[in-house]
């Protein structure tokens, strides 16, 4: 590790040995083999990858943090090794897509989240502007090609949404560029073209010249297409706030059919309720006139009884009198 670097701690729940981890080297010697290879980044932490190409002179390597490549990167990247000079790059990483279309409420924990379900998520980002305001992009990054692979085909062929308006997001093989490293002079192939281009200096062209009219002629296209671009953006932005109302009034309708749904099935449970309650009634009533009828009946018969037994103890004391 070099000296004046101190290392950082790692970021929270930061996983190690992933593809932002992994260094391209190119201009090794032929006699460079693995273990050759390995000892170039032992000081640099663990490594858990190796590949090396040794007959065309170029290898990859992982390493366990992004901090460990990084100062690899710096430390290699243009040093002699047996009297050739090294050129060492961050790996493309095969599994990284681009997602737009995100809502602004989305968040790097919810978008690795959403996206591990296709494979393991190495790093998922919600790109933010200068202000820290999303911009509707994100990035994933798996584990393994499959991974983004199966996204990229699910996604596609259905509609994935992260949160509750249905406004799915889309995805595709994410673009990656160098823009720290750039182009090099010594990287530049030394052909006819670059000889005759390289003839002339950087200059700004006189007026009233060949070269001046032909330049303007590419100043115009370049405004034209600037301006169709300009044009075609704003005609994609009306359509997109267009389809936001739609979606908007199309949702509060939908949600007042819902509950105009739910209305009606509750005042049918209601009605149905209400009829059992009355129907219960009924049967209480008849229940009650049963028992009130019999209760007469009852009182008929003790009545009929004491009666009889009223006229028989007549009949026994006119008998006893006789």
């Amino acid at each position: 590790m070099s000296a004046d670097l101190k290392e950082p701690l790692m970021k929270k729940n930061e996983k190690k040995f992933t593809g932002r981890c992994r260094l391209f080297v190119g201009n090794l010697t032929p006699d460079t083999d693995e273990e050759a290879f390995k000892s170039l980044f032992q000081k640099y932490g663990e490594i858990s990858e190796v590949y090396l190409n040794q007959q065309r002179g170029f290898g990859f390597i992982r390493l366990d943090t992004r901090y460990h490549a990084e100062v690899a990167k710096s430390d290699l990247d243009g040093t002699m090794r047996k009297g050739k000079q090294l050129r060492v790059r961050f790996a493309t990483h095969g599994a990284a897509l681009k997602v737009t279309n995100l809502s602004p409420h989305v968040s790097n924990e919810l978008l690795e989240q959403a996206f591990t379900q296709f494979g393991e998520v190495e790093r998922a980002v919600v790109i933010v502007d200068d202000r820290g305001r999303p911009t509707g992009e994100g990035i994933v990054e798996f584990a393994r090609k499959p991974g983004a692979t199966n996204a990229i085909k699910r996604i596609s062929e259905g509609c994935f949404c992260l949160t509750a308006t249905p406004k799915p997001i889309l995805v595709e093989p994410l673009e990656q560029k160098d823009e720290e490293d750039g182009l090099q002079e010594k990287h530049i192939a030394r052909n006819a073209n670059y000889t005759r281009e390289r003839e002339v200096q950087p200059r700004f062209i006189n007026p009233s010249t060949f070269e001046f009219d032909m330049s303007q002629r590419w100043k115009q296209l370049y405004e034209m297409e600037k301006q169709q671009r300009d044009d075609l953006e704003k005609r994609i932005l009306v359509a997109r706030e267009k389809l936001e109302e739609e979606m908007q009034s199309a949702i509060h309708e939908h949600q007042a059919n819902l509950m105009r749904q739910d209305l009606m099935r509750r005042q049918e449970e209601l009605r149905r309720l209400e009829e059992m309650r009355r129907q219960d009634e009924m049967r209480r009533r008849e229940s009650e006139m049963r028992r009130q009828d019999e209760v007469r009946r009852q009182d008929e018969m003790r009545r009929e009884e004491m009666l009889r037994q009223q006229q028989e103890e007549a009949m026994r004391r006119r008998q006893a009198d006789d």
